[in-house]
């Protein structure tokens, strides 16, 4: 499955930018994180998350990963997850544009697999449960640089 968007965050690309690679700052507003592990600095963590499919919650253990830092422009990670029965991979990039009037567009993009018992409901609720997540997401980001 893939999933993409953009949003405008008045704040300057360095900030941008250092917010959404710095674990502790980005889990504020990723929604389901419950707990973090700095496993590389500046580069590898692990987080529980826990997220609602439907009727349905899982319990994700996640290890993440940067792969490809270009600051303050490109950022590539890669995600693995175990749940019971299940498990999911993802890959996701940004893309930071500073605007004229100083304010900074974030492209975004991710694929993500989910497999094992918990796949028929993802591909059932993924497109609407996404969407939703990363609404809360980008308004937390942009409530947390803009103020």
């Amino acid at each position: 499955m893939q999933f993409e968007g953009a949003v405008k965050i008045k704040a300057a690309r360095k900030k941008v930018w250092a917010f959404l690679i710095d674990p502790h700052a980005v889990s504020q507003c990723a929604p389901g994180i419950d707990g973090l592990e700095i496993l590389v600095p500046d580069s590898k963590f692990r987080a529980r998350v826990a997220l609602g499919l439907g009727s349905i919650k899982v319990n994700f253990a996640m290890e993440v990963e940067f792969f490809e830092l270009d600051a303050p422009c490109h950022a590539k990670l890669k995600a693995h997850g175990k749940a019971p029965g299940s498990a999911a991979d993802m890959v996701s990039d940004m893309t930071l544009i500073e605007n004229r009037d100083g304010s900074t567009e974030l492209k975004w993009r991710t694929d993500v697999q989910i497999m094992g018992t918990i796949a028929s409901l993802a591909a059932r609720f993924a497109p609407s449960i996404t969407q939703k997540l990363a609404g809360e997401f980008f308004d937390c980001v942009k409530q947390k640089l803009e103020t």
